[in-house]
Parts: C-alpha cells; sequence; structure tokens
C-alpha cells in the first residue's frame, strides 16, 4: 500500500510511473469509500486522480500555484496535501469543506464555489509573481463545461495579450454537471475527435527525425509546416488564435503521457493550454455509467451504487417543477431557462413534456438573463430557473436588462436560504437584499409547498414586470396541494397565529420556526402574532401601519442577510411614514459567510430558531413591555 506513506506532494517524486498507476488506484478505492458514508463529489474527482498526481509529481505545491476552477474536484489534492485523515468530516459542520479552502491548507490558493474564475486568478497570479521578480509555475485547472461561462472567454483573450507563463489545463470530460450544451461544446468534440490530424501530426514529426544528419534539427525548426497542418485539419484553432500554446488532445488517465506533456508545455515561453480528456467517474461502473447522478452524491451502497435516501416529504424543487408542467400544459408561451442547472432545478420532466421549450444556455448566467428580457418582450413567459447564489452572478442582467426595461420575466429562485453541506460559496441568503431595491422587482417566498404552487399561479398572471418566487433546499411540510391554483394578491401578508402585544414577521421555511416559539411563549401566557411575510417586495403596508398603530413590537425573522432584506425594508418603510416609535428587532444572517453543515446546524449557528426567537421575544418585553394604547402618528 502506497497510500498511506503520503503525507504530502514531495513524496510523490520518489516514486515511479507504474508506483504512481498503483496508487492512482488506491486513491479512487479510498474516495469510493470514504464518499459511500459521507456522500459529496464523486464523479469528478475520480476523472482527475492521475491528473492531480501527475502535477504533484512535476511541480511543487505550494510554490507552484495550483488553481481550480470551481474547487469541488480537488479532492485528490486534498489527500496528497496531508488532510487524508480528515475525509470522515467532508461537508460536516466544522470538519473539511467540500471547496478547496485557503484557511485549510497552504496548498490551496483559490476558493471558488462557481465556475470560470480560474483563469482570471491565473493571469492575476501571473502578473503579481512577475511584479515581483518570482519564477513559480501558474496552472489553472479548468471544465469544458465552465469554459461555456463567458468570464473564462474573457480570460483567455487577455491571457493571450499578455503572453504571460502559465498553463491552462483543461479537463475535458464532456460534462459540467448536466451533459453540455453550445457551440464550445460541439468545437471541443471536433478536435477530441479528429484523429486524423493527430495521427498526421505524430507520423509528420517521425518522418522528420527519420531524415539521416538534419532531422533532428527539421523536427525542431518544422513548426510551421505543423502549424499549416493544424490549420488544414482542424477547424478554427481556436485556442492558438487566442495567443495560447495547444498542446494536446492528451490521455487524461495515462500518467506517463500526462508526464511528458507537463514537460513540453514547461519548454514553450509564454501561455500554454493543455487539453487533456478525462472520464468523469473513472474507475466505478456505477458513476462512469451515471456521471450526471454521481456528480454530487448522497451515501450509497458501494456494491450496488444504490443511493441511501431518508424517506420524506417531496423537496420544494420537486414541487416547482410537477407544477411548472401544470402551467405549461395551460399557457404555452410558458419557456423555462436554465444556466446548465435542468436536474438540480427540476426541469428534467419539463423538459421531456416540453422539450421545445426548455432552454439550457449552459453555465451563462448573464446570458440567461438578458435572453429571459427578450423573450418577455417578445409575448413570451419566461421563467428563469436558477439557484440564488448563481444568480449574483447575473446582476448587472437583472437591473440593466430586466427590471430597466419592466420586462415580464418570473424568477424561479432555488436553493434560497441555507444550503447546507456546500456552504458558503453556494448560500442563498443575499438575493433579497441584491434585489428588492430594484425598481419594477416583485419578491415573494412561500410558507410551504402549497403556497408555493400559488404563487407560481401568480407569477404567470402577473403582467407588470418582473417577479420572483424564492424556495429553499430542503423537503416541505407534507401539506396537502390544493388542485385549483389562484393568485394571491400582490403584496399581501397572512395572519397565521393571532397575538397580542408582540409579532414576528417571518418568510418561507422561518414562519413554521416562528410557530414553533409561538407554541412555547403560549405555555408561558405570552401570546404572540405569527405573520407570513409572504412578500418581500411590495411589503403590505396596511398591516405594518396596522401592527404600528396596535404598538406591536415586532421581530422580523428570516433565513437572508440581515442587511439589507426584508428586515431593513420594515425599518425602511418606518422611517419613510416618520413613525420612529414602533419597536422592531432583526433576527438574520449575521454580516458574515457562513461555512458548511447541516442546514439545522447553520440555523443553531446564527441563532434562527425556536429558542432564538422565545429568547428574543423576552428580550423585547424586558426592554419594551407592551402598554395597551395607540401610537400617534404625525399629521
Amino acid at each position: 500500500m502506497l497510500l498511506p506513506q503520503i503525507n504530502e506532494p514531495g513524496q510523490l517524486k520518489s516514486l515511479s510511473v507504474d508506483e504512481l498507476t498503483s496508487l492512482a488506484a488506491e486513491i479512487r478505492q479510498f474516495l469510493i469509500e470514504k464518499l459511500s458514508v459521507t456522500g459529496g463529489h464523486l464523479a469528478s474527482n475520480l476523472g482527475v486522480v492521475e491528473l492531480t498526481l501527475a502535477l504533484h509529481y512535476c511541480y511543487n505545491s505550494p510554490r507552484d500555484k495550483f488553481i481550480f476552477d470551481v474547487g469541488h474536484q480537488a479532492y485528490v489534492h486534498k489527500m496528497l496535501t496531508g488532510r487524508m485523515d480528515q475525509f470522515d468530516t467532508l461537508r460536516k459542520y466544522k470538519g473539511m469543506c467540500g471547496f478547496v479552502k485557503r484557511s485549510e491548507s497552504e496548498h490551496d490558493v483559490w476558493e471558488a464555489g462557481h465556475s470560470s474564475t480560474s483563469l482570471s486568478a491565473a493571469i492575476g497570479m501571473a502578473v503579481a509573481r512577475d511584479l515581483k521578480g518570482e519564477n513559480n509555475k501558474v496552472i489553472a485547472m479548468i471544465g469544458d463545461g465552465a469554459l461555456t461561462g463567458g468570464m473564462a472567454f474573457e480570460a483567455l483573450n487577455h491571457i493571450g495579450h499578455e503572453q504571460k507563463d502559465l498553463m491552462v489545463i483543461l479537463n475535458d470530460n464532456e460534462m459540467s454537471i448536466a451533459p453540455n450544451v453550445g457551440a464550445m461544446h460541439n468545437y471541443l468534440s471536433k478536435i477530441r475527435s479528429d484523429r486524423h490530424y493527430l495521427r498526421a501530426k505524430d507520423e509528420l514529426e517521425m518522418m522528420l527525425k527519420k531524415i539521416p544528419a538534419i532531422g533532428g534539427m527539421l523536427a525542431k525548426t518544422g513548426s510551421r509546416l505543423k502549424e499549416s497542418l493544424k490549420y488544414m485539419m482542424v477547424p478554427g484553432v481556436l485556442f492558438e488564435e487566442l495567443g495560447l500554446t495547444y498542446l494536446g488532445p492528451v490521455d487524461g488517465h495515462d500518467i506517463h503521457k500526462l508526464i511528458e506533456t507537463f514537460k513540453q508545455a514547461d519548454n514553450v515561453r509564454g501561455p500554454v493550454f493543455v487539453h487533456v480528456l478525462t472520464t468523469k467517474g473513472k474507475g466505478y461502473k456505477p458513476a462512469e455509467a451515471d456521471s450526471y447522478k454521481w456528480h454530487g452524491i448522497t451515501p450509497y451502497k458501494i456494491e450496488s451504487g444504490q443511493v441511501l435516501k431518508s424517506v420524506g416529504n417531496p423537496m420544494y424543487t420537486d414541487v416547482f417543477g410537477k407544477t411548472l408542467i401544470e402551467l405549461g400544459e395551460q399557457d404555452p408561451r410558458i419557456i423555462a431557462v436554465t444556466p446548465a442547472m435542468p436536474k438540480g432545478s427540476g426541469l428534467i420532466p419539463f423538459s421531456e413534456r416540453f422539450p421545445d421549450r426548455m432552454i439550457d444556455v449552459g453555465i451563462a448566467e448573464q446570458h440567461a438573463a438578458t435572453m429571459c428580457a427578450a423573450l418577455a418582450m417578445e409575448g413570451m413567459k419566461p421563467v428563469f430557473a436558477v439557484y440564488s447564489t448563481f444568480m449574483q452572478r447575473a446582476y448587472d442582467q437583472i437591473v440593466h436588462d430586466i427590471c430597466r426595461h419592466n420586462a415580464n420575466v418570473m424568477f424561479a429562485i432555488d436553493r434560497a436560504g441555507y444550503v447546507g453541506d456546500d456552504g458558503e460559496t453556494h448560500q442563498g441568503v443575499f438575493d433579497i437584499a441584491f434585489m428588492r431595491h430594484i425598481p419594477n422587482m416583485v419578491m415573494m417566498m412561500p410558507k410551504d409547498e402549497n403556497e408555493l404552487r400559488h404563487m407560481m399561479k401568480t407569477a404567470l398572471e402577473y403582467n407588470d414586470g418582473p417577479i420572483a418566487y424564492r424556495y429553499p433546499r430542503i423537503n416541505g411540510l407534507g401539506v396537502h396541494l390544493d388542485e385549483e391554483l389562484v393568485p394571491i394578491p400582490i403584496g399581501k401578508w397572512e395572519t397565521v397565529r393571532e397575538g397580542e402585544g408582540y409579532a414576528v414577521l417571518a418568510c418561507g421555511p422561518m414562519v413554521q420556526v416562528a410557530l414553533e416559539a409561538a407554541d412555547q411563549l403560549k405555555r408561558e401566557g405570552i401570546h404572540l402574532q405569527v405573520v407570513n411575510a409572504r412578500f418581500m417586495k411590495p411589503l403590505d403596508e396596511e398591516m405594518l401601519l396596522e401592527l404600528a398603530e396596535n404598538s406591536t413590537n415586532m421581530v422580523v425573522l428570516e433565513e437572508a442577510s440581515e442587511a439589507g432584506s426584508l428586515g431593513s425594508a420594515v425599518l425602511e418603510f418606518y422611517a419613510s411614514k416618520h413613525i420612529f416609535d414602533t419597536k422592531v428587532s432583526l433576527m438574520g444572517v449575521p454580516d458574515r459567510f457562513i461555512e458548511h453543515g447541516s442546514v439545522k446546524e447553520q440555523r443553531e449557528e446564527t441563532g434562527l430558531t425556536a429558542a432564538g426567537v422565545v429568547g428574543e421575544i423576552k428580550k423585547l418585553m424586558s426592554l419594551h413591555p407592551f402598554e395597551i394604547g395607540k401610537t400617534q402618528f404625525p399629521s
């Protein structure tokens, strides 16, 4: 067994290529066993075992900078850099992060939970290196799916212009999470499949070398001839046109060829583009057969590949997907748009039912948002189904192209609130703050899965501009689902528990938390009013005025950033009405990034629990006892 002997990457350099190949098999077995217990990103990491080994064999981390795009494919890197003993805690609360984490190790130099950022980071580090007079290597690894992101193209353009020494490794497995789409995917397919070019280039070099006396020299100086051959045989030669020296494709599971290719790359001045072909899920048959399913997986049985799922109520995402089909049957104008997340967003059934009305744009949130604006302007009803964290990337387009045009786009914002083990890069806690201040926007969140269905109907019948409904990454409450869907009056809240003196204004899953707190307080003779503040914008101004008039002390409870979200909106409203004696306490996500763990643990850490609400109400009672009477309003 070689694996137990590896505590830091320098130890790899004493191994032979055959030993590295044996080590790769041990690493795969380790990952398959550990992730069967913890879950995690299995397929993507099985696909980069040899690639990661070859990189650490050829280069010297952390002096040489390894930049992983997204970062969920860095498990092997973590193993080789002294963190093997932490895998039992993978993605668990206070345990090892499922992404690259700078605070975990000096070998982790770039953090990313969103794709297409590695190339920009690489040119930044290369520029800094040269200005400091250093000579370390800068190596960025990016997947073919991530290469569809516009930011990657911007960086490639700049890299070609700057001509700094750095290496871009394209990990080409024909997948991101979902199967890749688009022209870049088709272009890479041509390169992968053009064996005539690959064979002809090799044969040309061999032929030149065989010429007596001058063959070696001709092989070295015959680059122009080979370039001409490349232009003849491969359409476009995009990367070389951008100013990068293209090497490959190379078998990403052949360590000898990888090492040889990296040595070739080291002899090139300027940026090098190494095209590596890998198989996602390599070495584990269930993952190879369905790398889509095994991209991010919950615990499973190793022998059968059976996923161990707990039985529970349907997730909000599933309810969204089924309801969208119902609405799609009623209205042929509905078009679903997703940035490379058809399965995660629950759209696979919709795509099967309406293949012409489902558009996967690839990892291109900005493009998706602007395209939705144009679809709406042409009379369609686009549904932009996107994770809260990924929607951050389309902020400018939401402001400039959707809201400024008052385009009737429907936002289906999944993973709103805490997301659990994906952690701080994926928390959906900022979208209220960065969307509610934009003119023309309507935002709402359901207290349960049945209300989500009615909100989807509300959005469909709303014709006055952009409208968003956000929902969490959790199971629903198991409530009855109404067959007949009716619109909810825009901006109208709902009192779900009557009370006196004190009220909790809660949205989404926090309504249930508030009800649990109300039950606890009732046993102490305190009658807490619970309001389903289902609209973040517009607010229910009539109810807010009534609460103030009755001298009600309030807590605003939300699983969103305390700065700028619903609580801020309530305070802004009272300030605008010059009502300054109404007592409002805020309970939301504090001004810091919340790390990975279960949603329950994340709520406990930030006090968004029934016990936390009880404590906040009692604090209000001690500071501001309720007095019968009316608040005097300024005339």
